[in-house]
């Protein structure tokens, strides 16, 4: 059962610059995969990042590692016990489900017992710049249903309420990304509750969201930074209201698939969330987002060209990939 393992790099321009808390990105850095395996082929795509300690090099050292064990026909359980969670394993992750579901001729929607993928709600998400561009950027997505802001500490009332007045009817998420204190979080209550959010996601660091604990916020509060894997779960409660699972997080769809399952027995709301990356990267995470109360899966509309045959939007609606382009 010997296979080919190929690793390489991939940069996508970005149609516009995206703008976060943390900086502004130009271009999306990924690693991708592809396994062969009698005469089939599984592909997967991550994006290494740098707030979790990665790079592009580092993760694509990760996969260089295990490549004897790959070739020799490592499965995705083998895989779960070799690496962490993380941008490696989910690309490895990602191209053996793949693989199996083209050895097998059964889809993975199949596999994990759901209805074949249909056309989803996503957010779609207004970079950080002035509040002034933002309405304009805004008024290019007025319609939208779902749309995400993205703020920093520097007066993040101003930003909300600029879309808010362009896009009057649009559900509405606010993402500092980890950018605010507890007091700007409370000054922030009324601003948030008058311009209508439906959630507000992770506006504290990771490492000092104990400030949550016993904190009434008046819209949901969703762990990003704060919540990778299933292990996560038990230091959430009492802090959040919502977990976003990210497959970069994870490591994976197979860790996101158990992660979705605890985290709705637990009793947190579901977003399923993305970096900026192609329709390849967005393809795992359907099947965790079709559960989900909110979807964030914008990431390929960032850049300036996609994989042909990649997701796509039509009347504010995400649709899936056709068949064959991952997973069946």
């Amino acid at each position: 059962m010997l296979r080919e393992l190929k690793i390489e790099q991939r940069s996508f321009p970005l149609r516009a610059p995206f703008g976060i808390s943390r900086g502004v990105k130009y271009a999306a850095e990924v690693v991708t995969v592809e396994l062969h395996q009698s005469g089939k082929s599984g592909r997967g795509e991550s994006v290494p990042y740098s707030r979790y300690g990665e790079s592009v090099a580092s993760v694509m050292n990760e996969m260089e590692v295990l490549r004897p064990q790959l070739v020799a026909g490592m499965g995705r359980d083998a895989l779960q016990a070799q690496l962490p969670p993380g941008a490696a394993r989910n690309a490895l992750d990602a191209a053996l489900w793949d693989l199996e579901s083209k050895l097998s001729g059964v889809p993975v929607w199949a596999q994990l017992a759901c209805p074949q993928p249909a056309p989803l709600v996503t957010a779609l998400t207004i970079s950080m710049d002035t509040p002034a561009r933002m309405a304009e950027a805004t008024s290019r997505i007025r319609s939208a249903e779902l749309i995400k802001i993205k703020v920093d500490a520097d007066d993040p009332a101003a930003r909300i309420e600029a879309v808010r007045r362009v896009a009057p009817l649009a559900h509405l998420i606010v993402d500092p990304n980890e950018s605010w204190d507890l007091e700007l979080l409370r000054d922030m209550q009324p601003v948030l509750r008058q311009s209508r959010v439906d959630l507000l996601e992770q506006p504290l660091p990771a490492d000092a969201d104990d400030a949550l604990l016993g904190f009434a916020s008046s819209i949901p509060i969703c762990a990003d930074e704060s919540c990778h894997v299933t292990s996560d779960l038990p230091r959430l409660r009492g802090r959040y209201q919502a977990v976003n699972i990210k497959l970069d997080k994870t490591g994976g769809l197979t860790e996101a698939w158990r992660l979705l399952r605890a985290a709705r027995a637990d009793g947190f709301e579901i977003m399923v969330g993305c970096m900026v990356c192609s329709s390849l990267g967005i393809a795992p995470a359907w099947e965790v987002a079709r559960h989900a109360a909110f979807v964030d899966l914008d990431g390929p509309f960032w850049l300036e060209n996609d994989y042909p045959g990649g997701v796509s939007l039509d009347g504010g609606l995400l649709q899936p990939p056709p068949p064959g382009f991952w997973g069946g």
